[in-house]
């Protein structure tokens, strides 16, 4: 069957999630700089068999694109040029952060922990991730 991979993107860093190949359980993968994103994936890629990248759609609440979309479309661009082989699938990822911070605090971690950018952005990836496998 193989994995589906998401990207939670931001401009310094990108949250990646993937899923086992069955495609039923989302889990955090790693933080990756920004600028070695492109690299990484398709390394991951040439390695593991990922069928469809997954990439959250910032929206504002009037269900308009949020200010950090145009940082993305240029990577998509890149991607596509990059992976042609693989689909691009978007996923809303309103309150992802929020959500993420909420995990971290119910599964009892320390504020000092809670305070990590890097952990932040890989569970918001997991959970752009499972929203696209429970659609």
């Amino acid at each position: 069957m193989g994995k589906a991979l998401a990207i939670d993107y931001g401009q310094k860093r990108c949250g990646i999630a993937v899923t086992d190949d069955l495609k039923i359980i989302a889990s955090g993968l790693t933080t990756v700089p920004t600028n070695e994103l492109i690299t990484f994936l398709k390394k991951y890629i040439k390695e593991e068999n990922v069928t469809e990248i997954v990439v959250g759609e910032p929206k504002q609440m009037n269900n308009q694109p949020s200010e950090s979309e145009a940082f993305i479309k240029p990577f998509l661009v890149e991607l596509k040029k990059t992976i042609p082989n693989i689909p691009i699938i978007r996923v809303d990822e309103r309150f992802t952060s929020k959500m993420a911070v909420q995990t971290m605090i119910s599964s009892g971690l320390k504020k000092k922990k809670r305070q990590n950018k890097a952990l932040i952005d890989e569970i918001s990836a997991t959970i752009i991730l499972q929203t696209y496998l429970n659609q």
